[in-house]
């Protein structure tokens, strides 16, 4: 790593995410993504069970930058000025409504909002602008924030249009489930040691040297990925995953990231892999995951600073892969239009590629079995 516009990407991974690693165990994922999200100036969205560190993550993030967090679990009965702050008092009764921020999000560098879904109409129109612009609006007051980056976390995804536009806000998705029983051992030392911890320790690089990352982004060269990048938009479009142009335009901003602190200013192929966490339901993270992996595989790279998360696919799982080609099978016979069996026969497709990496003998032979039949009912129901 010579370029000296680099020089802050070696301490930020050996000194804020590297600690986070050896304190939280089985969380390497979201603390890679954690990294990439913040040096993209983009939103995270960890989804998972209570009980599971997402909030703890987040903190420990903040304390090690120094920077100043604002954490709350969100209600259905929550209002705006939990999260912004109440009308200052004093400029009220001068006939101003100015909002009293003091210690509130708009001040904050780091922003995490749990059951972020629990939003009601009042919080969701408040935090819209705020998530996508980064700036908070109020009657006639506008205030633009110098928030590094917003994590939201739930245990369950939107179900409707109005939770859907507030999840859309955050370009990133991540499960953030317990780790593995045979970690548990694992899981409970590192809990004792962060109990009786009285401090994490702050890294040398402040808050600015952050933006300085953040503003990084824009000298990284992309154009000898464009050519794949728009190739790889079109096919998952084309296998049902939504990408608007407004996300495509954004995924750069994470694509350049992962080669900033790849210790790069040129992007390659193996960069894209971030396009593995842009889900928008649990059934596509596997298409996701196949498609993806199938773009960045294509091109070997004489580059050794890869990302590490690039060549990190997890093992397919045999009984997700298997509820997958259950929903699928319930559909083929319901589907009547052209257009949609060719959208059954596209995911069918993806996930029989996906059941090859099943290292199991007997779990890959028997899916191969049931991907087998379906394709009969498939072209039964073309015929």
């Amino acid at each position: 790593m010579t370029d000296t516009r680099l020089q802050n990407v070696e301490r930020f991974q050996q000194e804020v995410l590297d600690p986070i690693k050896a304190a939280f165990v089985g969380k390497d994922e979201i603390i890679d993504l954690l990294g990439i999200a913040l040096v993209g100036g983009e939103n995270l969205f960890l989804f998972g069970p209570p009980g599971t560190a997402k909030s703890a993550l987040a903190r420990e993030l903040a304390s090690r930058l120094n920077g100043r967090v604002f954490d709350y679990l969100l209600t259905r009965f929550s209002e705006p000025n939990e999260l912004f702050g109440p009308f200052d008092i004093r400029k009220l009764r001068e006939g101003d409504l100015v909002t009293n921020t003091e210690g509130m999000l708009p001040e904050a560098d780091f922003v995490f909002l749990d059951e972020l879904l629990n939003a009601n109409s009042a919080v969701l129109n408040s935090l819209l602008m705020v998530l996508n612009e980064r700036v908070f609006r109020r009657g006639r007051e506008t205030r633009k924030l110098n928030t590094l980056m917003f994590v939201g976390a739930s245990n369950h995804l939107p179900e409707d249009d109005a939770l859907a536009a507030l999840f859309d806000r955050f370009l990133l998705r991540v499960n953030c489930d317990n780790v593995a029983s045979e970690m548990m051992s694992e899981v409970l030392q590192a809990g004792w040691n962060l109990d009786r911890r009285t401090s994490s320790e702050p890294a040398s690089l402040s808050i600015e040297d952050v933006r300085q990352l953040q503003q990084l982004i824009y000298e990284v060269d992309l154009s000898a990925i464009q050519t794949d990048f728009v190739e790889l938009i079109h096919r998952l479009r084309h296998a049902g995953i939504h990408i608007s142009d407004r996300r495509a335009v954004k995924l750069q901003r994470v694509i350049a990231a992962s080669s900033v602190l790849s210790g790069r200013l040129n992007a390659i192929v193996s960069d894209m892999w971030v396009l593995r966490y842009i889900w928008d339901s649990e059934e596509q993270q596997s298409v996701l995951a196949s498609i993806v992996q199938d773009a960045i595989s294509k091109e070997e790279t004489t580059d050794d600073r890869e990302h590490p998360r690039a060549k990190n696919v997890e093992t397919a799982n045999a009984e997700q892969l298997a509820r997958d080609l259950e929903r699928i099978d319930a559909r083929i016979s319901a589907e009547v239009n052209d257009i949609d069996r060719a959208y059954l026969r596209d995911q069918l497709g993806l996930i029989a590629s996906r059941c090859q990496w099943i290292e199991d003998t007997q779990q890959r032979t028997h899916l191969d079995g049931v991907v087998s039949e379906m394709w009969k009912k498939v072209e039964a129901a073309d015929a």
